[in-house]
């Protein structure tokens, strides 16, 4: 382990490390990662990793009885200097920042046929966004998707899912020394969709990683955000934002591997749900290995329960295996709206739907400003009104 602290993110022997790393992280998984899907027993429902998930609702992605039959078109939009290519299954940038860590990744990986990779040259800067809007147009189908960012790199990356399809994938991110990545992942499918993605993420030296998670549509959607670090001096935010409507199931499992010393993480996940069946899942997290000295982590989930009929299931874990810490930590709340804010504000004259709209939009604020890109926000403002309307309708 010692080595790989002096390796850069990026490197064939990086991704090796991260790969032999996750192999050794046996908590609360029924099987190690592995890019075969043979390795992977059928899930039945009784797993760790599988108890929150509605099987029958995965359209056979999880026992390999979905097969690729649909098509998902990926455009990108990206300014002068960035590399966008379409790669074939050899290519030796797949896989690199991660290994899938249960079935229907694996699947994932052992199925597409193309892979799209995008990267940002060393030391290049991007005054403007990397947009990748990826449209469902029916059917199966299984994706991979890399983002490579060179040392002292910048970027900003918004992933656009819309359309309807049954989506299986894998998205990897590189990040060289000293690169600066912020991705902001944009769920908003139509309703009978699903879609269960891996996203991996390799932190090198010195390197900050800003992930914002935004959840809307879909029947189904089990997102699997991970984070490692290829050396130290690493920063990874991940921030989540899901609105869970009636009959939806929408699940969020983070795990961030703290396997080298000296590296921070802070996860903030928030979720506002209504209407019967509405179900909502998030699990997280931090594994702090015995050579992380100096780690200082913190992660929190809170959820805005509209309605009745709506279920949470919000599991915070933290595992230490050092003491010499800076820092760690997890909370977890799940509750109605605050009766004496609701009372505040219709004491002074603004009626009762609309105090509940500002109380949800006070709730998500804090996270829809992290995405930094004012187009993007108002449109995710908009969809939040939306399904405010929704829900006094």
């Amino acid at each position: 382990m010692a080595e790989a602290q002096n390796i850069p993110a990026g490197s064939t022997t990086a991704g090796a490390i991260a790969v032999a790393a996750e192999s050794t992280v046996a908590t609360r998984m029924s099987a190690p990662p592995s890019f075969d899907v043979a390795d992977f027993p059928v899930p039945h429902g009784r797993e760790e990793e599988w108890r929150f998930t509605p099987l029958e609702r995965l359209a056979g992605l999880h026992d390999g009885s979905a097969v690729a039959t649909g098509t998902v078109k990926v455009a990108v939009d990206a300014p002068e200097g960035v590399t966008v290519e379409t790669v074939g299954r050899d290519d030796a940038r797949l896989g690199r920042a991660g290994t899938p860590v249960d079935r229907v990744a694996a699947q994932a990986y052992t199925s597409f046929e193309q892979a799209s990779v995008v990267t940002v040259p060393k030391e290049t800067v991007l005054t403007e966004p990397i947009r990748i809007a990826v449209h469902g147009e029916g059917g199966v189908a299984f994706a991979h998707q890399v983002i490579e960012l060179g040392a002292f790199a910048e970027a900003v990356v918004v992933i656009d899912h819309t359309g309807d399809a049954v989506l299986a994938g894998n998205v990897d991110y590189l990040l060289g020394d000293g690169a600066k990545l912020t991705v902001v992942s944009v769920q908003d499918w139509d309703d009978k969709a699903v879609h269960v993605a891996q996203h991996n993420a390799l932190i090198g030296r010195d390197a900050s990683f800003k992930s914002v998670v935004v959840t809307f549509g879909g029947d189904l959607v089990r997102l699997h955000p991970r984070v490692a670090y290829a050396a130290t001096g690493g920063e990874a935010e991940l921030f989540g934002l899901y609105f869970t409507d009636k009959g939806q199931h929408q699940e969020h499992r983070l795990l961030v591997d703290h396997n080298n010393p000296h590296n921070k993480s802070n996860a903030v996940y928030k979720g506002a749900l209504q209407g019967e069946g509405a179900h909502a899942v998030w699990i997280g997290d931090v594994l702090i290995r015995v050579t992380a000295e100096g780690t200082d982590t913190y992660e929190m989930n809170r959820n805005l329960v509209l309605t009745d009929g709506a279920r949470v299931d919000s599991v915070p874990n933290l595992e230490i295996e050092t003491g010499e810490i800076v820092g760690a930590g997890h909370a977890s709340a799940t509750g109605r709206f605050d009766d004496e804010q609701l009372f505040y504000l219709m004491a002074r004259g603004i009626p009762e739907q609309e105090a509940r709209r500002l109380v949800v939009r006070g709730f998500f604020a804090e996270l829809v400003q992290q995405i930094g890109l004012p187009d993007v926000e108002e449109r995710l403002l908009a969809k939040i009104e939306e399904e405010l309307e929704a829900s006094v309708a």
